[in-house]
């Protein structure tokens, strides 16, 4: 008798992701950070038609800058987006915002984010203290699983198509749609929170 073995079929390539393929972020949560997984996790309780769209991929190290990754893998640069982390103060307090910005735009940061985060002056947060806050690795901050204390600021470019932001780690990446960033704990969607680069 003739065994017939059902073979799965390759996820589709996600579109303007060139030669590089993903697997379900919920089934390899080894390869994204702590925080990463545990938010991840969380939004698989309760948005998990969401949650199951996450999908990440291993790569060198090396290659975890846009630029890099974008040249190695022949990448569309406006598929991926950059997490940044600026930072104000107000009578005292020190406001942190994380902003999701497409890598085709720049953050407005002396504009939109120093209005949002009602402070008089706005500055890119440090790197050892990103590092330390975060739970992430520099090269790896990603909007999903940032700190309950921080503001999460997508640029409203984002929050539709496909994204390639951060694991966390340097030696992956995540994939996930813009309703999923839009879904995140605290997400604010802006308008003109970025300018084009």
């Amino acid at each position: 008798m003739e065994v017939i073995v059902a073979v799965p079929l390759a996820e589709p390539a996600i579109p303007g992701s060139g030669s590089l393929r993903t697997a379900a972020a919920l089934d390899r949560l080894e390869l994204v950070a702590p925080p990463v997984a545990a938010a991840l996790t969380a939004l698989a309780s309760t948005r998990p038609e969401l949650a199951a769209q996450a999908r990440v991929t291993a790569i060198d190290p090396d290659l975890a800058d846009t630029e890099d990754m974008t040249a190695a893998f022949g990448m569309d640069l406006a598929l991926s987006s950059n997490c940044i982390l600026v930072a104000g103060k107000r009578a005292g307090e020190e406001r942190v915002a994380a902003c999701v910005v497409r890598a085709t735009t720049n953050a407005d940061v002396n504009h939109a984010v120093k209005k949002l985060l009602d402070v008089r002056k706005a500055s890119f947060w440090p790197q050892d203290r990103a590092v330390e806050a975060s739970g992430m690795e520099y090269g790896g901050i990603t909007p999903v699983g940032v700190p309950d204390a921080w503001r999460l600021l997508i640029d409203a470019r984002c929050a539709t198509g496909w994204s390639c932001i951060g694991s966390g780690l340097r030696r992956s990446k995540l994939f996930v749609p813009g309703e999923l960033l839009a879904a995140l704990p605290r997400a604010e969607v802006v308008e003109g929170l970025a300018v084009p680069a």
